[in-house]
């Protein structure tokens, strides 16, 4: 398996045998460059990649499923557009689980509590949603996730099981926080890059194109044009006879423990 371990071990050793035989054989020290960009070039692209499992292992789609069956998350919320999500999911009966931030729970409580009241799933999506949360440290990032949790708990009356990295980035101090924190990791593996773009058209053809069993769908519940494809894409899944469960029935996994 590639991983942020195994990489390093390599390319240690790669570069400790260079340095090796420069005593023996004059080695041009473009070499050690294209080796060490080539390093940083693999930790890029397996950090920015949440289903590279490269620093932590994260669930994004369920591979043995064979049924139409896939599953709905929502980040960044909660929002006043997270009441229109409610609406539209109460009008085909799906149930989602939203991946909120602990600044935007303290800002729009009530919101939460239809969330939850509506049978729907919560996870962690850290504190600030900070652009520069990867470089934050384990320290700063294990503060961030406990913060939100506490935030959830107040709602749920139950520890948090799901976290989802901002921007779906992870990091070797995003894997030592989660280490203490023992979340499991959600990602997914059909984005509909709504929080890029506000041409529906495009997200829309982006998403249905993706969908196949097992699959989990990433969308927002912070903007007009959200909604307006999340109620195509429902159209669509009815349509095509696709049915939406939860998370934890699709990957078998809990999204909550013990009550406190």
């Amino acid at each position: 398996m590639i991983t942020h371990k195994n990489i390093s071990l390599f390319f240690v050793f790669l570069l400790l045998l260079l340095f090796l035989l420069n005593f023996y054989v004059a080695i041009n020290i473009w070499w050690f460059v294209v080796v060490i960009l080539i390093w940083l070039g693999i930790n890029a692209f397996g950090s920015s990649r949440i289903s590279s499992n490269y620093h932590v292992k994260a669930f994004c789609n369920n591979p043995l499923e064979t049924e139409k069956k896939i599953a709905l998350t929502f980040d960044d919320g909660p929002s006043t557009f997270t009441l229109d999500v409610l609406e539209l999911l109460k009008k085909y009966d799906v149930k989602a689980t939203f991946f909120c931030i602990g600044k935007n729970i303290e800002a729009h409580p009530e919101i939460l509590k239809q969330i939850i009241a509506a049978g729907h799933l919560v996870g962690n999506h850290s504190y600030s949603h900070s652009k520069f949360f990867d470089f934050y440290n384990a320290e700063k990032i294990q503060e961030e996730i406990e913060k939100t949790d506490e935030l959830l708990e107040k709602y749920t009356s139950k520890k948090i099981n799901f976290f989802r990295p901002p921007y779906g980035v992870t990091t070797p101090s995003i894997r030592r926080a989660l280490k203490k924190t023992k979340h499991k990791v959600i990602g997914w593996n059909i984005r509909s890059l709504d929080g890029g773009t506000k041409n529906q058209e495009l997200i829309f053809n982006r998403i249905i194109k993706r969908v196949s069993p097992g699959g989990i769908v990433l969308l927002h519940d912070t903007a007009s044009h959200s909604v307006l494809v999340l109620e195509q894409f429902l159209q669509f899944l009815q349509q095509n006879n696709y049915k939406v469960i939860s998370i934890e029935e699709l990957l078998n996994l809990k999204a909550y423990e013990i009550e406190r």
